[in-house]
């Protein structure tokens, strides 16, 4: 039984296992398992690796840059982006991808149109991934968070109004705790905006609702979910 699994804290409402089991039973693949590990401390890694005879790991949040440390290498995209969250385990050698690239790239580029200019909410490991594929694509942004130059009491109307893509890579409005979302001036929204959240559960968010009364293109971050999962298990079984 090759076991694969995903690493982070609180993950009992996690996309992963779920969508791991589902591809399991639908495909027939019946000598691989997909576990959650509630981790407190990114330090127990290797014990946890050696324990279960772990072949792959995904990785959430705390850990996307706390885990760095531990890998024996990383690929080209996660070394420039500061971010792990797939780690292949071969040979004893752990290799950190960032997956939540392609994932994010792939679900964009269909909806995006001419819009050249966003604000990025939140500057943790999976931002650094949406942060990667808006420079690769010549995508022009400001970002905002309680860490950055700007925050977001300075997030102004006008702000709004001249940045047509809003993403929120925090996880305001995530199950359980759905009434949050990010403090922004909505009323300056209008039809030429995309709001674009990372947040899956709910599939509609506080955020993603407020936009969609100001009659704005929306996006959950579900499709990028599946696309990097599938990414994830094509670097397990290369």
């Amino acid at each position: 039984m090759r076991t694969f699994g995903l690493i982070g804290k609180d993950l009992s409402h996690s996309f992963s296992q779920q969508y791991f089991q589902k591809k399991f039973y639908k495909e027939g693949i019946k000598d691989c398992q997909y576990l959650n590990f509630d981790i407190n401390n990114i330090s127990t890694l290797n014990k946890l690796i050696q324990e279960n005879n772990i072949k792959g790991l995904n990785v959430t949040i705390p850990f996307k840059e706390q885990v760095i440390p531990f890998l024996d290498e990383r690929s080209e995209e996660a070394k420039q982006v500061g971010a792990v969250n797939t780690i292949k385990i071969c040979e004893e050698r752990l290799i950190g991808y960032n997956t939540d690239i392609f994932g994010f790239e792939n679900s964009l580029l269909p909806i995006l149109k001419k819009r050249r200019k966003a604000i990025v909410l939140g500057n943790g490991g999976v931002s650094k991934a949406v942060q990667f594929v808006l420079k690769k694509n010549n995508i022009n942004f400001i970002i905002i968070s309680r860490s950055s130059v700007i925050s977001f009491l300075d997030v102004s109307y006008e702000m709004i109004q001249e940045n047509e893509i809003i993403i929120n890579t925090t996880p305001l409005g995530m199950h359980p705790k759905t009434e949050y979302y990010p403090d922004i001036p909505y009323n300056a929204l209008n039809s030429k905006h995309l709001l674009y959240d990372l947040v899956y559960n709910p599939k509609e968010s506080k955020f993603l609702r407020y936009g969609k009364a100001r009659d704005v293109q929306i996006k959950n971050g579900e499709e990028m979910l599946y696309l990097q999962a599938e990414e994830s298990w094509k670097i397990w079984n290369i």
